[in-house]
């Protein structure tokens, strides 16, 4: 039974094991309409990252829980959804707003995922990989690591990484292990801070080329920082335009030889069909509460007709309202993520 398996002064951390897998950004299956599914087991993360888009870590302003899902639910959701989109997906993408490492069964939802999806990538950056961990998903079948490293310089690492115990010496002999010693492929996806790691860029492209990532995917996916409502925005540093962005990738093209803009880099994802969106805004609907939200104000809530979870924002929580019933009008559902407020008259007293 889901449940809230601890709590701290700042946050609630809670084990699910039986609300639906659709519906929620944080956690679960998200289908953004191609062949490819994002799948997110934990939001967990031991960063402090210092641009963080969705602000993780454990001294995180914003959040109010964190959730790690069940790997057999995980993995039955995940043949759920694909099986609604006709089994039309090439690749399971293991992300989210935490360190998919962190889930005490990573290596189990890869195996089962092997075996419904053709590739299964991960996303990580890095130190919670281990020689004995990779190994280990190396013989269940992972096909990449998408590894987000955004400096080769020990002491800037510490600083962009928000925590004094990253190593980016580490973070580099895990990589070259990989490399070398695994059939596991390795996408490199440091975030470009202007002005902060602009040299850090260049050195990590050569660096990766020169041992030899990318053997089956594109090697690189440099990122763009951006600022987001509920993250983390770089002390002096100016967020540039996506044209300023697509520059910088193009000079470092010509300098190197190789495709870095990500709209030349394939992957083989293309349009496919989408898991049904069950609501549209200005729906109402009946639901009833299950767990706090993610983020403060809010309550995740269940609509067992159609089988989604839904967040509702306005709400504070408290445990009496396990179950209560409400009525609230959807705000949001691109891409099967719903977002509703409640109607004043629904909350219960």
């Amino acid at each position: 039974m889901t449940q809230i398996i601890g709590r701290t002064k700042t946050r609630f951390y809670i084990y699910i094991d039986d609300l639906p897998l659709v519906g929620h950004i944080a956690f679960g299956i998200i289908d953004r309409g191609t062949n490819v599914l994002q799948i997110r087991p934990t939001t967990i993360c031991p960063y402090n990252c210092i641009f963080c888009s969705v602000d993780a870590g454990p001294f995180s302003r914003h959040r109010q829980s964190e959730y790690v899902v069940d790997w057999k639910h995980l993995v039955k959701w995940a043949k759920h959804v694909r099986d609604a989109k006709g089994g039309d997906v090439l690749e399971a993408l293991i992300d989210g707003v935490g360190e998919p490492p962190t889930h005490p069964n990573i290596v189990d939802i890869v195996r089962e995922l092997k075996k419904l999806f053709p590739r299964v990538a991960m996303e990580s950056r890095g130190q919670t990989l281990s020689k004995a961990l990779i190994d280990m998903l190396d013989e269940v079948g992972l096909d990449r690591l998408n590894i987000s490293i955004d400096t080769l310089d020990e002491e800037r690492g510490k600083i962009i990484q928000g925590v004094p115990w990253y190593s980016v010496k580490s973070v580099m002999e895990i990589v070259e292990y990989i490399v070398r010693n695994t059939r596991i492929d390795v996408h490199l996806t440091p975030v470009w801070i202007p002005g902060l790691n602009d040299d850090d860029i260049k050195k990590i492209v050569e660096w990766g080329l020169r041992i030899g990532v990318g053997k089956r995917f594109p090697p690189f996916g440099i990122q763009k920082y951006e600022v987001h409502r509920y993250g983390r925005k770089v002390r002096n540093v100016k967020e540039v335009s996506w044209g300023v962005f697509k520059k910088f990738l193009e000079d470092l093209e010509r300098e190197y030889g190789i495709a870095l803009y990500y709209k030349k880099l394939d992957f083989g994802i293309r349009p496919a069909r989408r898991y049904p969106i069950k609501y549209g805004r200005g729906d109402v609907i009946d639901v009833a509460i299950a767990v706090p939200g993610w983020l403060k104000n809010e309550v995740i809530a269940v609509d067992r007709e159609y089988d989604v979870a839904i967040t509702v924002v306005g709400v504070q929580w408290s445990d009496r309202l396990v179950g209560k019933r409400i009525k609230v009008e959807i705000v949001s559902s691109d891409d099967g993520i719903y977002i509703a407020r409640p109607l004043n008259s629904s909350l219960p007293s």
